[in-house]
């Protein structure tokens, strides 16, 4: 029978890495192997340094390995193809345009994804060789980051009881009629099996020894649970080597990941692998095959990869630019830190919102991401709705949550639809079509609208999503206008609130695309994934019309500190990627240190702050 392996965590941990090294170890050992990413800003590319694509592809150099990446715009255009071809052979054409019209939506880029993702949990649809019936031995699944995850873990369940309520009502969901999408039902109750079934299915969870990493893997765990999925591995990565305590800085490092160590066997008693950090980037099928030996056992002998490059050369900060990109200049700011999971958007928000408020200005930090880190970077709690920060005046803190945005959402769009004198049965067809798993994208995204168009603030600071997902958040303004104007094309129903929503989404718009108005400050550290991934969606970005601002090179390791041949190897690593950054992006590039510990609490923010505004005099 055809295995599952899913691979997840928090964001810059190592997922990727993991899932490909274990991948090209299963086809070496003879197993037919395919991989799959989920993640809407897939690495596996970058990792296996080949094209791959939204087409099963062979791995050059690796026998019996495949690999996908599910492209959200093709998965689209597949689901859109595949449902409607059975309605054109039926209904009239006026009829078909309305169905083509709901499937044009945002929400159908969700339930495309999610229906292509389900595809590969049917081993009847993975034969390699329909004539001599050969399958896939194992599946492994790269996913998004943990929030994202979950999110879609849960869609099986969410969807089939969406299509199984709309076929005892109105036969209504919010991307077309029951009927025409009544054949996906039995494919999400076999996803839904196949991810319940242990004797089949395996979940690990990839997480660095940090405080953050630690408790979104238990909550995430939770959350699965919940659903009826199994953790049932734990691989911790990043450990630095013990021998590389012989300067302060990698001394308290190392004592740090001793106390995290210890933290992940008493929370997460589960069977764990412990990889070690090594001396260069795990790039390419020469340095993942190097890497499996260290993921049977952490005591093998560890590669050396070295970085022998000379220094590169190195342009000053422009201290006056990035201050101008982060200070407001007669009108409100709002500031987005995007990029990678895993480069530190949540503690550099923090940071920045922390210094704008004591600078004086009334400022609010938002997170549309789903694991909401700040409030633990804060050390508060943090409600959807904004709320002050004790112990810096003039800062605000809020999250988006979609689950609870999608009830309040729902339940004011039933109000109007109530006031304007709708009949019992329009206001039923309404509450079913809103009964959808897609209600809560929608939801989520109307509370960003909210929260991005108040004015009361003098600096909006929103930690962002991992980049695919972020991508996803900046693009629905823009979707959602282009599906109010084909409504109106249409000569559809619109009523005055389509008028008010897509002033709304003008607004955001036209203040995402001004300088003047916001920046969009992208956040890596200085190695080539991270920088790979910024560059493909800052294009994406200058095609929306919306400039980069700012370029902030984060966990930049103190020359002081690498003395030894494997630190040294580091940081000269990173300093040719800071050099390649700076040529790279033309706008000002803000270097941060990593500290010699994790930065949770305010203390810890001002520490941070102090080694950013020492070289760079932000302040003034």
């Amino acid at each position: 029978m055809t295995r599952f392996l899913f691979f997840s965590g928090k964001g810059g941990v190592g997922k990727t890495t993991m899932a490909c090294a274990t991948a090209v170890a299963e086809a070496d050992s003879g197993r037919r192997v395919l991989i799959v990413t989920t993640d809407p800003a897939s690495n596996l590319a970058d990792v296996f340094e080949q094209s791959i694509g939204h087409v099963i592809t062979s791995i050059a150099g690796v026998p019996n390995l495949l690999a996908m990446e599910i492209d959200p715009g093709r998965a689209t255009a597949e689901y859109t193809d595949r449902t409607l071809a059975p309605i054109r052979e039926i209904f009239p054409p006026e009829i078909v345009r309305v169905m083509e019209e709901q499937l044009a939506g945002p929400c159908t880029a969700e339930v495309a994804a999610f229906d292509r993702f389900a595809d590969f949990l049917d081993p009847t649809a993975l034969v390699l060789d329909p004539a001599a019936g050969d399958a896939f031995d194992l599946v492994i699944f790269d996913t998004a980051p943990t929030g994202h995850t979950v999110r879609l873990l849960e869609l099986p369940e969410a969807w089939s009881k969406s299509i199984t309520e709309a076929e005892s009502g109105a036969g209504q969901t919010c991307i077309g009629p029951a009927a025409a999408i009544a054949d996906a039902k039995a494919k999400y109750e076999r996803a839904l099996a196949a991810l319940r079934d242990q004797q089949r299915t395996g979940f690990v969870f990839v997480l660095h020894p940090e405080a953050t990493a630690i408790a979104e893997t238990r909550r995430a765990a939770a959350e699965l649970a919940r659903l009826g999925i199994v953790t049932t591995e734990l691989i911790v990565n990043g450990i630095l080597p013990a021998e590389e305590a012989s300067t302060p800085f990698f001394a308290s490092r190392i004592s740090m990941q001793e106390r995290y160590l210890l933290e992940i066997a008493r929370q997460l008693p589960l069977p764990t692998r412990r990889v070690p950090l090594l001396d260069g980037e795990i790039r390419g099928i020469g340095r993942l095959r190097a890497l499996v030996p260290l993921l049977a056992d952490e005591h093998a002998a560890r590669p050396a990869f070295g970085h022998v490059d000379a220094s590169p050369a190195r342009m000053a900060v422009d201290d006056a630019a990035v201050a101008t990109a982060l200070r407001p200049n007669g009108r409100p700011r709002t500031i987005f830190f995007a990029g990678k999971g895993g480069v530190g958007k949540t503690v550099l928000s923090c940071a920045t919102a922390v210094w704008s408020a004591r600078q004086g200005r009334r400022t609010l930090l938002v997170t549309t991401d789903p694991a909401a880190h700040i409030g633990q970077v804060l050390g508060v709690d943090v409600d959807t709705e904004p709320a002050r920060v004790d112990g810096v005046p003039k800062l605000w803190a809020a999250r988006v949550d979609a689950k609870a945005a999608a009830i309040a959402y729902t339940e004011r769009i039933i109000a109007t639809a109530l006031a304007r004198g709708r009949s019992p049965e329009s206001i039923a067809a309404m509450r079913e079509e809103l009964d959808s798993p897609c209600t809560e994208e929608m939801a989520a995204f109307d509370q960003f609208i909210e929260l991005a168009s108040r004015d009361t603030f003098d600096v909006t600071v929103f930690d962002t999503a991992p980049t695919g997902h972020t991508m996803r958040l900046l693009e629905l303004p823009i979707d959602w206008s282009r599906q109010i104007d084909v409504k109106v094309f249409a000569s559809i129903d619109k009523v005055a609130a389509d008028d008010v929503a897509k002033a709304r989404f003008a607004h955001i718009i036209e203040m995402m695309r001004d300088p003047a108005q916001s920046t969009f400050a992208f956040v890596m550290y200085p190695e080539a994934t991270p920088i790979i991934e910024a560059s493909r969606a800052i294009a994406e970005l200058d095609s929306l019309g919306i400039p980069l601002g700012l370029v902030v090179a984060n966990m930049v390791l103190p020359d002081e500190a690498c003395r030894t041949p494997y630190a040294r190897a580091r940081w000269q690593m990173q300093q040719a990627h800071l050099a390649d950054i700076e040529r790279r992006f033309a706008v000002p590039v803000l270097e941060v240190p990593l500290l010699d510990g994790d930065v949770v609490g305010l203390d810890r923010l001002d520490d941070l702050l102090a080694a950013i505004l020492a070289p760079t005099p932000l302040a003034a």
